[in-house]
């Protein structure tokens, strides 16, 4: 049945069960890099610099919820949260969702290439295999180490440091990447934990791991505070040491440690029908929220 659905229409199932709009998690924070390292040269971003991190962005997260999907495919099956989605449900084939995966993953890397082509920086298509190898095989650590969690917080990580290679790479010396690298590693891998807590019973029947199957749900908030703790204490270094980011980000920056606080009160005593409010709207609003005011900052004060 699957197979005789038109291509377009396969493809509009597929973007709809991976959820496109959770780019909003990694995307602004590799569009905040993106300027800082262009003004560390005291210059904005290009156009097709914008537009090819976008477009590696898109095709990078693409890649990795469709090989999760299709890994998952069995183990969503048995759960009732997810049997609805696409595969375990019948509207698209593990063979298509596979076969779709590996023209993102091609995409990527011809899209990375574009900064070669382009600009004469070769580095975003030379480590853009590796990456991509990265973002598929996130999907399977939850089958050995509750450090899944962690795992997936480097896989977001990872897009604002590609982005500084993408723009200047000299940027690397600075501290201001490893820092907002260390904030988007403790902060997704901090409200993964709690996004977790959904599927506990479930995991520990399927013999999968996360925090709170294998911890028990108790630690594993308190890691996630901690996790939160190091998200915040990488926050305040970075207001305080970055020479671009100014007042709104300082600002954004506070509004953020609230919002942190609130995720948490929110999930208090596991209170599981909060989860989507925590994991979408507040974490959706603190990314927009960091990502918008960083570059608001660049903007004023970068000479052009």
């Amino acid at each position: 049945m699957t197979t005789a659905t038109p291509l377009p229409a396969r493809v509009a199932i597929l973007a709809r069960d991976i959820k496109l709009s959770h780019s909003v998690f990694a995307l602004p924070f590799a569009l905040l890099a993106t300027f800082l390292a262009a003004a560390s040269a005291d210059r904005l971003p290009r156009v097709g610099e914008f537009v090819l991190i976008v477009v590696c962005m898109v095709l990078a997260r693409t890649l990795a919820m469709a090989v999760n999907r299709w890994a998952d495919a069995g183990f969503d099956a048995d759960n009732p949260r997810t049997a609805g989605r696409a595969i375990p449900s019948g509207s698209l084939t593990r063979p298509f969702v596979l076969g779709m995966a590996i023209a993102f993953a091609v995409a990527f890397v011809v899209a990375a290439g574009g900064f070669w082509f382009f600009y004469g920086n070769p580095w975003p298509m030379v480590l853009s295999p590796a990456v991509a190898a990265y973002l598929a095989g996130y999907s399977f650590t939850k089958r050995f180490t509750w450090l899944c969690h962690i795992v997936l917080g480097v896989a977001l990580a990872l897009s604002p440091l590609a982005a500084v290679i993408a723009i200047e790479p000299g940027y690397l010396a600075s501290p201001t990447p490893w820092l907002l690298a260390l904030l988007v590693t403790c902060w997704v891998a901090g409200f993964d934990v709690i996004y977790a807590l959904q599927d506990v019973g479930v995991d520990r029947e399927q013999g999968l791991y996360s925090m709170p199957s294998r911890l028990g749900i108790a630690s594993a908030l308190w890691i996630s505070r901690m996790l939160h703790f190091v998200t915040a204490g990488a926050l305040v270094a970075l207001a305080m040491t970055s020479s671009q980011l100014g007042v709104t980000f300082a600002i954004a920056a506070v509004l953020t440690l609230g919002l942190l606080v609130l995720e948490h009160v929110l999930i208090a005593g596991s209170k599981a029908h909060r989860i989507p409010l925590v994991f979408i709207t507040v974490n959706g609003l603190i990314s927009l929220l960091l990502g918008a005011a960083g570059i608001v900052d660049v903007l004023l004060r970068v000479n052009v």
